[in-house]
């Protein structure tokens, strides 16, 4: 007998809580092992490819199903015993049973998978590059908690796996540097003294900067990438993994000036990450962000490095070029958009400036390549893709895709 399902529960092909043994051909973008049985797709997560697992059902869906792992019958020769005792349990990363050469190889593929996929696009995908530091290198993470109970504050940590609202309790991350898991428990004891002052729950700072813990978002945190200073508010965006921070920004650079651009623009620029380090490579950089606290930010970080040929401005993403007076033919452009991609409306204005190379930086590859359709259709040629691990042991990963410009 199986347990009674949720109302919604669809029983076919497989009831509520059926345990099925299938062999994982693969992993998704997500992280998850990918199997079939009889051609129907099953989702089990921490399975591994060449994997039989014992897998148990909760949901059917219109063409695959998604289940929990049992047991592993016939490991893979690429598992390890995971680095953090709460692996499989927290939420937070995907990939700690995977040896890491294999975390890379499967990463890569994705990208590939993804071009292939959505986009229809076949292209040869650089092998995903990451920086020596694959434990502790997270320089900010950002635990919460649940409204306080009887005066006391419960779990404080990360969601739970597979849960939209349960709070995991984590002490120490293996992924967070050193410096943050360091101060985390006292961080964590002094939350807990001060219970009756929280009238709800709430998220915590914790950012690494020169060998302490910034837990105020509204404090300057800073950051080296190379002989470069940074400096931004602790609670602002800021590439998080600074220990391959060098090597990325210099690819980056590597890129955008490749075809002998004088000019660069930077989209999104935030405090000036790429605008800054890049900047000796061009003539002149224009960067251009929403928010003015950050277009701020990057005005100091540039005077406090001596950049002078540097200048930022405020604008919508959608309303960039407007006061871009440097000649396309001579112009790269570096976008880094968030999660969610570019609008349909900036990729319009960026065809219609035609720089002669983009460099388009994401932490999202789906919606890159979404928006990577659009470009092509706009004339612009893929010249290399260069995935990039900033977050081993997880499925998160930057993907940096370079293209050129068509002749007419």
């Amino acid at each position: 007998m199986f347990p009674r399902p949720p109302k919604k529960f669809v029983p076919t092909p497989f009831e509520y809580h059926q345990e099925i043994e299938i062999t994982i051909d693969a992993l998704t973008n997500l992280g998850a092992g990918v199997g079939r049985i009889d051609g129907w797709v099953v989702f089990v997560p921490f399975s591994l490819p060449g994997e039989i697992v014992r897998a148990r059902v909760y949901r059917n869906d219109k063409n695959c199903s998604h289940s929990d792992l049992v047991e592993v019958l016939v490991p893979s020769p690429d598992r390890i015993e995971p680095g953090c005792p709460l692996f499989g349990v927290c939420g937070g990363c995907q990939y700690q049973h995977l040896s890491y050469d294999k975390q890379l190889a499967w990463k890569t593929r994705q990208v590939g998978e993804l071009m292939k996929h959505m986009a229809a696009i076949i292209y040869p995908v650089n092998d995903c590059l990451s920086s020596e530091q694959t434990w502790n290198y997270r320089s900010k993470i950002t635990p919460h908690f649940d409204q306080p109970r009887n005066g006391e504050i419960g779990p404080i940590g990360f969601l739970a796996n597979g849960t939209r609202s349960r709070i995991l309790d984590v002490p120490q991350c293996p992924i967070a540097m050193d410096t943050i898991n360091r101060e985390l428990p006292a961080i964590r004891e002094g939350l807990r003294k001060r219970a009756n002052s929280f009238k709800r729950g709430a998220t915590v700072l914790l950012r690494a900067t020169e060998d302490r813990v910034e837990t105020d978002f509204k404090a300057v945190a800073t950051e080296h990438v190379g002989d470069l200073k940074f400096q931004f508010l602790a609670g602002d965006f800021f590439q998080n993994n600074p220990f391959i921070l060098p090597a990325f920004t210099g690819y980056v650079s590597k890129q955008a000036a490749a075809g002998g651009a004088k000019f660069l623009v930077d989209a999104y620029c935030g405090s000036g990450l790429f605008s800054l380090t890049l900047a000796r490579d061009f003539e002149q950089v224009a960067g251009v962000e929403v928010s003015e606290t950050s277009c701020e930010w990057a005005r100091k970080n540039a005077a406090a490095n001596k950049i002078s040929n540097a200048k930022f401005l405020t604008a919508s993403a959608e309303a960039i070029f407007d006061s871009i007076s440097f000649p396309a033919a001579e112009t790269a452009v570096v976008i880094d958009p968030p999660r969610k991609g570019c609008t349909p409306e900036f990729i319009d204005q960026l065809v219609k400036f035609g720089p002669s190379r983009v460099v388009y930086i994401s932490c999202d590859p789906a919606t890159q390549v979404r928006d990577l359709k659009q470009l092509s259709e706009g004339g612009y040629q893929l010249a290399d893709v260069q995935p990039f691990d900033l977050f081993p042991h997880t499925r998160h990963l930057e993907c940096v895709m370079t293209l050129l410009k068509a002749s007419s």
